[in-house]
């Protein structure tokens, strides 16, 4: 068997093997690669950036666990960016699910890494607000009617962070990661083109083509499923290096996507340079066959 014929008659379960290999010795390794922010990534990041010291920032977390690994990773370095920044945030949500999320921030990377920052004073827990885009459009027109206290019950005007929110323009950005509707477009509808806050964030890998066309007119950036948090992360440790050798999830987890793309590309290629050796070879093999044979033919006559 020629070598180009070979290739093409490779067994499936080889392919699966080095596939396979492909996603678990980067998951073993933890290889980084970073990627170079894209223009709608860096929008974001530049923005949170240029804030001054003590903004007002609200941050939605529109996501359940179903989809935290993608959105997860953004969380985390939207977070830290406006941690080391220095901004006031106010987590909020439109899911149910979504006050996990927030406790695992609020409860785990807050506490660790920002011992620093206060609860009531740096940052507070505005919890869930059932309506869907409803309650954004109630918040816009009155905010206290629908917000009034924080996740615990504790009212607005006894947490410094709030005392002086009165409306939705209070705050500087909005924030959200979301898994679908209500999210990101919904911010946009009811907050970011009635009220005129700039509105920003990210969405799965599945809901980000959705939300595309609204940048850059109604929506300031986007962080598209994993590669756009490790676009994001990548802007982070530029800027700030001492998060060089924090764990940066979605810079970690593009390990096993870009080599396991790689070889797909690879082995795409070697499957049509085969097939095109081999058909080079099929043909000079007829041609010489063809070539005896009027050869032969015209011996006898």
């Amino acid at each position: 068997m020629r070598i180009p014929d070979s290739i093409l008659q490779i067994d499936r379960r080889i392919i699966f093997l080095l596939i396979g290999a492909a996603v678990c010795i980067p998951l073993l390794l933890k290889p980084r690669f970073q990627d170079s922010p894209t223009p709608i990534v860096q929008s974001i990041f530049d923005t949170v950036e240029r804030l001054p010291s003590g903004s007002r920032v609200f941050l939605s977390f529109d996501y359940g666990p179903d989809t935290a690994p993608e959105l997860d990773p953004m969380a985390k370095a939207l977070v830290r960016h406006t941690m080391t920044r220095g901004h006031e945030v106010s987590f909020f949500t439109l899911f149910p699910e979504g006050v996990g999320q927030i406790k695992k921030i609020t409860d785990n990377l807050l506490p660790v890494e920002f011992p620093d920052k206060a609860y009531g004073r740096d940052y507070v827990n505005l919890g869930y607000k059932a309506g869907l885009g409803g309650a954004i459009n109630t918040m816009v027109v009155n905010f206290r009617t629908l917000v009034n206290a924080d996740a615990e019950g504790t009212p607005l005007d006894d947490l410094p962070i709030t005392a002086d929110v009165d409306e939705m323009v209070d705050y500087v950005i909005i924030l959200s990661l979301t898994a679908g509707d209500p999210g990101l477009k919904e911010w946009i509808q009811f907050a970011g083109d009635i009220a005129g806050i700039p509105v920003m964030g990210g969405g799965t890998a599945v809901v980000a083509p959705e939300l595309y066309p609204y940048y850059p007119q109604q929506l300031v950036g986007l962080m598209g499923g994993l590669k756009g948090a490790s676009e994001y992360e990548s802007a982070l440790v530029d800027r700030y290096p001492a998060y060089r050798n924090a764990t940066m999830e979605a810079t970690m987890r593009m390990g096993p996507q870009v080599v396991t793309h790689v070889l797909i590309v690879l082995l795409v290629l070697l499957g049509n340079l085969a097939y095109f050796l081999g058909r080079a070879g099929r043909a000079d093999r007829t041609g010489r066959t063809g070539q005896a044979g009027r050869t032969s033919h015209g011996g006898r006559v």
